[in-house]
């Protein structure tokens, strides 16, 4: 308890990072409007990575990601409140021979109005949805950037909501396989935004349930596991140089609610503790993890308990402390041209032997929005 205690003094007094970094420019949204109304617009996406983890630790491999995506949409803005979707996702990783790794359709259909938007087909997810990374890892942008299902969004002043559903894998009569459904929400209340001061509530929550009736998997119990996250978060906007400075805190959880418990852990928690500058020079931040007996669904594998790596699976550490240090430099280049370079060093504080360790990453991404024409009525 005493060493939460001197955590969280530190990172509240330092104020030098934040919960996650600015994910905005890797971002993609498509939302009727009214000036669009009966128009048909191409919506042009690339996203270029680079993703190199140095990593040598019990928890995370150390690989390198690097290739390009591409999501070119074709879109029909039937009605000032109402957007129809169709597309595809391709990804070419370099240095792979075999073509495309990965090709998939994307379909949607967008109603917004106001505050509020109504997505059913390919989501608004991934990274989008704006979990901590201990729920989920920045990496799936990258890994598995599509998700199908439901998903309702309201975006108040003072109120945020991302709820949604994803059904991950279907199944028919008689398949060899289970089906896979995650879903949940992020959401933030603000309570006091004065003098350029802001405090809000954030809450989240992810479950991830696989089963079915219809397979023939009997032996393969049904799973149900879930995380959640909730803490406060304080920011005050300074100037130029020092944009703003903020702290954001956590408090995560992990539950198996499986009628048969079969992983290592039944529950566990974590605490969650960030402290950041954003400045005209990049945006600053550290972070620290201290878990007891955690699992992650879909977060960065660095932080959880029991063990996925390659030559050590199902190694399991009931505590487990990280120190990440971070920075981010972002910049648009040209129009519709943005570029985003991140260094993330950490400690791992219970392996004197594999301290200091990092991951660098080097992005770049261009999306515009083409009118093809305009249907007559």
């Amino acid at each position: 308890m005493k060493k939460y205690l001197l955590a969280a003094l530190f990172f509240n007094f330092v104020h030098l990072a934040q919960a996650q970094l600015n994910n905005n420019y890797l971002y993609n949204r498509i939302r009727p409007a009214d000036s669009l109304t009966h128009e048909i617009h191409l919506n042009f996406y690339n996203f270029n990575y680079v993703r190199n983890y140095e990593y040598s630790n019990d928890f995370h491999d150390g690989y390198t990601l690097y290739g390009t995506q591409i999501e070119p949409q074709v879109t029909y803005y039937a009605h000032p409140n109402l957007a129809i979707t169709a597309g595809a996702y391709l990804r070419k990783d370099f240095g792979n021979e075999r073509g495309l790794y990965d090709a998939k359709p994307l379909f949607n259909v967008k109603y917004s109005k106001k505050d509020l938007t109504l997505v059913f087909g390919s989501l608004e997810g991934n990274i989008q949805h704006n979990y901590i990374d201990p729920l989920y890892n920045f990496e799936r942008k990258i890994t598995t950037p599509v998700e199908y299902g439901t998903q309702l969004l309201i975006d108040k002043e003072k109120f945020s909501l991302d709820a949604w559903i994803a059904w991950e894998k279907m199944i028919y009569r008689s398949d060899a396989a289970k089906e896979r459904i995650a879903g949940g929400f992020t959401s933030d209340i603000t309570l006091v935004k004065s003098n350029g001061w802001k405090l809000s509530i954030p809450a989240q929550a992810l479950i991830y349930h696989t089963g079915g009736q219809i397979d023939v998997l009997n032996e393969i119990p049904l799973s149900t596991l879930l995380n959640a996250a909730s803490g406060f978060t304080l920011s005050k906007n300074i100037g130029y140089h020092i944009k703003q400075v903020y702290t954001n805190n956590y408090i995560a959880a992990y539950k198996d609610n499986s009628p048969t418990k079969t992983r290592a852990y039944r529950g566990g928690f974590g605490l969650w503790l960030n402290a950041g500058a954003d400045t005209r020079w990049g945006n600053l931040a550290a972070s620290y993890w201290q878990g007891n007996q955690f699992i992650t669904i879909k977060g960065m594998p660095l932080y959880q308990s029991v063990s996925e790596n390659l030559n050590n699976f199902g190694f399991t550490a009931d505590k487990r402390r990280i120190l990440m240090l971070r920075y981010q430099y972002q910049r648009e280049l040209l129009p519709n041209l943005f570029l985003d370079v991140r260094f993330e060093p950490h400690f791992d504080l219970d392996n004197a032997e594999k301290n200091l360790q990092f991951n660098q990453s080097f992005f770049l991404t261009y999306r515009e929005n083409f009118r093809l024409f305009k249907l007559k009525k």
